[in-house]
């Protein structure tokens, strides 16, 4: 019998801005140049011995493909949200799967890297299907909204910038391809999956078919981190740690809050919707239904947060 220790299993979260960042143009050089920089983060992750499994979102690849369909539908029939899900987690999952795969070639690691399409079921009854609240893609005029509005989009005004098109955002219940993903973990190969927060799919009619909504990756992997057994859920975005009293004076950085601590700083207003709250809530329910760690952190700052030196840790 081996007397390996067992290394420890960590899913970490990467926002769709991880490989293509606000003000580039978003070509594929763009995102391969970005990813890189991603993949020689999770590489030192992988050398100092953790057994890393990533998950990403997808929010500017989803918009632009997303555009493209609006903008052709005239001449080539659009798809619905479900496959534009499809797409883009095959196209980023491809960019991160080989950038990971020559960082690992360019250090000597003797490792494999799988991408998986993976559905996440949701419940028909979910109430957000009640309410399209998740803005995809860019902002529109009122008068380009109407024009929309007609083919069948909904459209909201947001914050005053502009309208955009808007769909709907359930929970995500269960991992279609979680005991597949296991099995890879298990035998230490990195797994790139639950992209966008996964292909949203319900059970109808003895069958599993795909619905249109967008399910938050923090959410997903969450989910995952928790399917799999992890022994660590970290969530990496654009900042060192989470902020109370965000846009302040009063701001200050937190370095550890337990759960209870979690959903009071949410019940009272401290993180945005859009950005802040879907993270902390994740961690919080992760730690919480597992007893184990969540870190919130940038991506540059993975290694420190590991090591205690960085990053907003949430215990239970």
């Amino acid at each position: 019998m081996s007397s390996e220790k067992k290394k420890p299993v960590v899913v970490v979260a990467l926002g769709g801005n991880a490989l293509l960042q606000r003000g580039q143009k978003g070509t594929i050089e763009d995102q391969r140049k970005n990813a890189r920089t991603a993949c020689k983060q999770i590489v030192k992750l992988i050398q100092s011995g953790y057994n890393v499994h990533v998950v990403h979102g997808n929010g500017p690849q989803a918009g632009a493909v997303f555009l493209q369909n609006v903008n052709s539908k005239e001449t080539i029939p659009p798809n619905p949200l479900d496959v534009v899900v499809s797409e883009t987690q095959g196209l980023i999952g491809y960019v991160i799967q080989q950038e990971l795969q020559n960082e690992f070639d360019k250090n000597g690691i003797e490792k494999n890297v799988a991408t998986i399409v993976t559905r996440m079921e949701v419940s028909a009854d979910d109430p957000a299907f009640e309410n399209p609240t998740k803005p995809i893609g860019k902002f529109y005029t009122e008068e380009e909204a109407k024009e929309l509005e007609k083919d069948g989009y909904c459209m909201k005004e947001d914050a005053g910038r502009g309208w955009r098109i808007t769909t709907y955002s359930p929970q995500p219940l269960r991992i279609l391809e979680s005991k597949a993903i296991k099995t890879l973990i298990d035998n230490e190969v990195v797994t790139v999956s639950c992209g966008g927060g996964g292909i949203p799919v319900v059970k109808k009619d003895g069958e599993i078919k795909g619905i249109e909504g967008v399910i938050d990756k923090d959410r997903a992997g969450c989910l995952l981190a928790t399917q799999v057994n992890a022994d660590i859920f970290m969530i990496l975005t654009d900042v060192e740690q989470c902020y109370l009293d965000w846009g302040k004076k009063t701001k200050r950085a937190v370095e550890k809050m337990t759960v209870e601590e979690a959903e009071q700083y949410l019940q009272e207003g401290h993180f945005a919707v859009g950005s802040m709250y879907p993270k902390v809530q994740s961690a919080a329910r992760f730690v919480k239904e597992t007893q184990k760690f969540a870190i919130i952190t940038s991506l540059d700052k993975a290694l420190d947060a590991l090591n205690g030196k960085a990053g907003t840790k949430i215990v239970l």
